[in-house]
């Protein structure tokens, strides 16, 4: 089933920052999560095809227009659903896997409740921070066409733009948000928001050397350094 996952996933997804490149950076953070949390009780095969498939329907969601919204976790779940029953999988199985890349989205809404959900949302929240979260960031701005840097006053930036507020508001105007402003909205607030001590723990890694760079960042757009 791998292979052939994988080569659906190869074919789907075509966005730089979405690509499968990040599909199997996930799939490894789920098993080297699920390898290292304490009393971890999961269901390997149901872990790996959320892994493969949670992203499937993000061609949608990104192609989306004239104001119509797409939910790439919502849409994936009954896309997963349909692709593991016509690859033989059963109905419980592909219930399970879909259940987990419903909840996997940090802007979604919805709560993850199973292990193996918990640690898909933890595994693909890994892959924002850090040094590839921030080469991601840029892949993205350059997608939305996003300035390199906002040096702007982050309350009020989140108190115009940002509705609903932080760290999963709704982003009124994407061409302002910038990198920075996503590290400070967003990025600082993952650790807390994962399920896992194991995510936890990786993520305040990753988020200390997200902080450093922008601190960096904004000196040298000021000039002082």
């Amino acid at each position: 089933m791998y292979e052939e996952l994988v080569e659906i996933v190869k074919n789907k997804l075509k966005s730089s920052s979405h690509d499968l490149s990040h599909t199997f950076r996930v799939y490894s953070n789920c098993i080297k999560i699920a390898q290292n949390e304490p009393n971890c009780v999961v269901d390997i095969d149901i872990l790996q095809a959320a892994a493969l498939l949670h992203d499937i329907a993000r061609p949608e969601e990104d192609m989306a227009k004239d104001g119509k919204k797409v939910d790439h976790a919502i849409l994936g779940a009954q896309q997963a659903q349909e692709i593991l029953v016509n690859l033989g999988k059963t109905q419980q199985f592909s219930e399970s896997v879909a259940s987990a890349i419903k909840t996997h989205r940090f802007r979604g809404g919805l709560v993850p409740e199973t292990m193996e959900a918990k640690i898909l949302f933890d595994a693909d929240k890994l892959d924002v921070i850090g040094n590839i979260g921030i080469a991601r960031s840029y892949m993205i701005a350059g997608e939305q066409k996003q300035d390199i840097y906002n040096d702007c006053d982050i309350n009020e930036y989140v108190k115009n733009n940002l509705v609903g507020g932080v760290p999963s508001g709704k982003i009124i105007d994407i061409s302002k948000h910038t990198p920075n402003i996503e590290f400070a909205t967003k990025n600082v607030n993952i650790p807390n928001k994962m399920f896992t001590q194991t995510g936890k723990e990786l993520a305040l890694a990753r988020l200390k050397r997200m902080e450093e760079f922008f601190n960096i960042l904004k000196q040298e757009i000021r000039g002082s350094m």
